[in-house]
């Protein structure tokens, strides 16, 4: 378990009494998250649990991770912020303790622990997602000598990194891939599309100005593959939410979509359920999610990936090299391989050669700016 605390927050009243700790949040067990489960569901209450013995010398850096609500083992964002923090650790001598709020309520006690630990002292505390902001334009202000970082979304602060993707770019690979394939008969592993399907679905967790980025990208993209194929929204109000999930993308394909792509974190994992039941395909998001969640790679098209991994790497690089710039922000795309359209591990390989020479030739087109993609819905 290295050299990390774990910790899975029970509620705010549960919390808020740890605020003048030592050592940053503590409570419950260490463990690493599933790829298959809704969430890391952590042991014991109340103690920290740390993994190996170390001293202050051994490391080259002291990182707090609070995560986004949803939790480790969503297969999806919050996994993947973990893995730049693993690949610190493992190349920079770093060492982390991470987070998991329930609710949005519970960030800024979380970010605030981080900051007034004292044992140990946190060079950079990352706060993983747009829904932390607010929480975080308070925090940053209250501790102006800590050192965060923030992904989607920006604080203007001199202490703050801020970390932003083109979401929307990404997104238009993927709804290109969804009308061209929804226009077709096509058939591989536990899924199929009818050639007379005129909707393909969007599933968004939160319905924010973030979220809607993926929609908008996506909606260009189907557009730009078919003018004749529409795109049924359904916003469900959660990330954590796989009964939600799997009930919108129900009624999406019994409505006639045949492929959806969701952009809900581990609410996804209903949408891959219900395509599965249905025989029909699904698109991930954030990580390969044909990879992190096997038992449905054979639904899933593709992941429109997201290097969340590389914002929370580079954040803590950064720091370990002594030249974090707070004010600043850095937006990644399809240029910078901040986002991508990954091909799904199993079905992949049986995608028309056609339709994959169409995406990957619109790709360069962004990139080149030769197609502009709208980053609302239109």
């Amino acid at each position: 378990m290295d050299r990390r605390t774990f910790v899975k927050a029970t509620g705010v009243a549960g919390i808020a009494g740890l605020a003048g700790c030592s050592g940053g949040p503590s409570g419950g067990s260490t463990a690493e998250p599933t790829t298959e489960s809704g969430g890391s569901d952590s042991g014991g209450e109340g103690g920290e649990t740390t993994a190996a013995e170390t001293t202050e010398s051994d490391v080259a850096a002291n990182v707090g991770m609070v995560y986004a609500t949803g939790g480790l083992g969503d297969g999806s964002f919050n996994d993947q912020a973990q893995q730049g923090a693993l690949q610190a650790e493992e190349e920079l001598s770093i060492s982390f303790n991470e987070a998991q709020p329930d609710e949005v309520a519970q960030f800024k006690t979380f970010q605030q622990q981080f900051a007034q630990s004292t044992d140990p002292n946190y060079d950079l505390i990352c706060a993983i997602g747009f829904l932390q902001a607010d929480a975080l334009s308070q925090t940053s202000e209250s501790y102006p000598d800590q050192n965060f970082m923030l992904v989607d979304s920006v604080v203007d602060a001199p202490n703050v990194a801020s970390y932003t993707f083109k979401e929307h770019e990404g997104s238009y690979l993927a709804g290109l891939m969804a009308s061209l394939l929804t226009t077709r008969d096509f058939s591989a592993g536990a899924g199929s599309t009818a050639g007379d399907s005129t909707s393909v679905g969007f599933v968004g967790g939160v319905e924010s100005d973030l979220i809607k980025k993926f929609q908008a990208g996506f909606e260009a993209g189907v557009n730009a593959g078919s003018g004749d194929v529409d795109v049924l929204t359904n916003y469900v109000g959660g990330f954590n939410d796989v009964a939600g999930g799997k009930e919108a993308a129900t009624a999406m394909y019994n409505s006639g979509a045949d492929i959806v792509y969701h952009a809900a974190g581990n609410t996804g994992t209903g949408v891959f359920q219900a395509a599965q039941e249905q025989g029909k395909f699904a698109i991930g998001v954030d990580r390969d999610q044909s990879i992190t969640k096997p038992s449905y790679a054979d639904v899933i098209l593709g992941s429109m990936v997201k290097r969340v991994d590389t914002a929370v790497y580079n954040a803590i690089e950064s720091v370990v090299n002594d030249n974090f710039q707070g004010g600043s922000v850095v937006s990644l795309g399809l240029e910078q391989d901040g986002v991508a359209l990954i091909e799904g591990d199993q079905l992949g390989s049986e995608l028309p050669q056609d339709v994959t020479d169409e995406v990957a030739s619109a790709r360069e087109s962004i990139i080149a700016g030769d197609i502009s993609v709208p980053s609302t819905p239109q």
